[in-house]
């Protein structure tokens, strides 16, 4: 039975109200993020492929088994040839794999981005580094010789270098590229930001090398959190990132990063910021996200917050704090940070959206739920937010969706594991019909709520995966043909599934994408409840002088009839492109939504 649910259309627009302090970039409240992970997006150059001693110090730290690029196109879980021979099993495996992408590659596939509607890039560590995922950085002033045109050339270039001496810096062919892809994203009138992982280096960073020879004598000594130097009755000990042996934590005092280290970050944020040292900034960055951020103290950050904004006011500052509302609270009052990703916006949205059983939420506690966060931080934050579902130390979003019980995402310590591929009871198997229906879903919710929605490159294709590393599968491409997957973790198998690009995703993706940018309302608009009671029905309005948008969800498993008995009147359907009379009644098929202008 058609469930009946009376509503109030509020005609007359709301002007957004202003913040008292906006020290928010104005461009970061359109933005459409991009979520880019280098080493799986494009092998855009086959000449820079890295070989076996590029790994080398990284993780799981085998430089003698046998091993070569990983093809693109093959089987995620599947071991090849030479991996069989290095009788580990498949998680020793997934972590030697490099797949070759670079930076050419992403250049190569702007034209792609573009077209998806994509603003904003983010992209995860590109400087120097062995590992797939970079945050073990050797340097943080160079990009990694692998990402660039000549590897070997850079690496002897590097090599004459002295650290600490920023006058001894050269550029190198792979940081050159860089510049010229921040070039051509700024031609397109798009915007980028870059992992700052300044919590820590890596076992190839020369400063460690020099402490681990020259021990307390290094000029590099106080770089890091040292517990013991090496002396006839002791070892050399050190503090690593949560214990991880190759992430070694830089050096902190009451104020932070102490003062060594804090003047060679300073150093590198102005070289990618104002590569030129012209104080023209169309040829650098436009911001940075910030790695475990929560792990370094507050006036460290207020410094260099000063520096970053002294260098460009318009930068955009972004930080990886998996917390409470109120953790996060000292670091969003202007002195810090203008954002966090937003991941307790995509706690809110599975227990809404995903959830089963007594782990959802109703429309009204939903609604509390965005009310607070939105109410936690100064106004112009809460527009300039990174509104995600997944990202590249998640589980991928259908892959979420699919796997509705196997923990709480909100318990970020638990579900961390539950939801790898590690746990026999996570399906890594592709998605189906349904969990696309509430994929889309999400993303009209994502497009339509207030702050800077942000994509996980690939799930605007349909790809899937759990948690870390699965969820960094190589990007799917229309033009490589994919094996088809059929083996699970332990290496059983399944009913293939196939591995292609889904238009109907892209093209969904594209729409949403096109309807936020085309209506100001859903960028810079205020938000208003008109319904949201003790069922999947959610209805709110986005409004911006004086023109309104109005959102109406069903999160049912079945088609809901909304009624009204106060509002007639002509309104455009911005998903069909169609106006339609609303004469009292509107059906709205199960687990969907309409977006309309009124």
């Amino acid at each position: 039975m058609k469930s009946k649910i009376f509503f109030l259309i509020i005609l007359a627009g709301f002007l957004m109200a202003q913040p008292n302090e906006n020290f928010t970039p104005d461009w970061a409240r359109k933005a459409i993020w991009y979520q880019i992970f280098p080493e799986r997006f494009r092998n855009g150059d086959n000449n820079n492929n890295p070989v076996l001693a590029d790994i080398k110090n990284s993780y799981p730290h085998d430089n003698e088994s046998p091993w070569q690029v990983h093809p693109w196109n093959s089987d995620w879980y599947k071991l090849q040839p030479l991996e069989k021979e290095t009788g580990k099993d498949i998680w020793f495996n997934l972590q030697r794999r490099r797949y070759g992408g670079d930076l050419q590659g992403i250049i190569d596939k702007l034209d792609y981005i573009q077209e998806l509607g994509v603003t904003a890039l983010y992209l995860n560590p590109v400087f120097q580094s062995p590992s797939l995922h970079k945050y073990d950085g050797a340097t943080y002033h160079h990009v990694d010789p692998n990402f660039g045109p000549d590897p070997e050339g850079d690496k002897k270039l590097i090599a004459k270098e002295k650290l600490n001496d920023p006058s001894t810096w050269v550029w190198t062919s792979a940081d050159k590229l860089f510049l010229h892809l921040v070039k051509e994203i700024h031609k397109r009138d798009m915007r980028i930001i870059i992992d700052g992982v300044f919590n820590h280096m890596g076992l190839n960073s020369p400063a460690f090398i020099d402490v681990q020879k020259n021990q307390e004598k290094s000029e590099y000594a106080d770089w890091f959190k040292i517990i013991s130097f090496k002396t006839d009755t002791t070892e050399f000990e050190y503090s690593g990132w949560y214990g991880v042996r190759e992430l070694p934590e830089l050096n902190q005092d009451e104020n932070g990063i102490t003062e060594k280290p804090k003047k060679y970050i300073f150093d590198i944020t102005k070289r990618w910021m104002d590569p030129n040292g012209d104080g023209s900034l169309e040829d650098g960055i436009d911001g940075w996200r910030l790695d475990v951020a929560f792990m370094v103290k507050h006036n460290f950050w207020k410094d260099w917050r000063t520096q970053v904004k002294n260098v460009n006011p318009e930068a955009y500052i972004t930080a990886e704090i998996i917390e409470t509302v109120d953790y996060n609270k000292p670091y969003l009052e202007g002195d810090e940070f203008d954002a966090v990703m937003n991941y307790n916006f995509a706690f809110a949205s599975e227990e809404f959206f995903i959830n089963k059983g007594d782990k959802t939420i109703t429309a009204k506690e939903f609604d509390k739920k965005l009310r607070d966060l939105r109410n936690a931080y100064p106004e112009c934050v809460a527009y300039v937010q990174q509104n995600l579902y997944d990202s590249h130390d998640t589980n991928r979003l259908l892959s979420h969706i699919k796997n509705p019980d196997v923990g709480r995402y909100r318990d970020w310590g638990n579900y961390y594991n539950q939801s790898r591929g590690t746990n026999p009871e996570y399906n890594t198997t592709a998605p189906g019909e349904r969990e696309f229906q509430i994929q889309k879903l999400m993303v009209l919710f994502q497009m339509a709520y207030l702050g800077a929605p942000m994509v996980y490159y690939g799930d605007e294709i349909g790809m899937w995966g759990a948690n870390d590393p699965c969820c960094r599968k190589p990007m799917i491409w229309d033009d490589i043909t994919y094996e088809d997957e059929i083996y699970n973790p332990d290496q059983t198998t399944h009913t293939p599934d196939e591995v292609k690009q889904n238009p109907e995703i892209f093209n969904w993706y594209k729409k949403l994408i096109s309807i936020r940018k085309d209506n100001l309302p859903l960028q810079l608009g205020d938000f208003n409840t008109i319904y949201a009671e003790e069922d999947g029905i959610y209805i709110f309005t986005r409004t911006y002088q004086g023109e309104t948008i109005l959102v109406a969800i069903n999160n049912n498993d079945d088609e809901k009839e909304i009624t009204n008995n106060i509002f007639t009147g002509k309104m455009k359907d911005l998903i069909l492109g169609e106006k339609i009379v609303f004469e009292g009644s509107l059906n709205i098929p199960a687990k969907s939504g309409k977006i309309f202008a009124l």
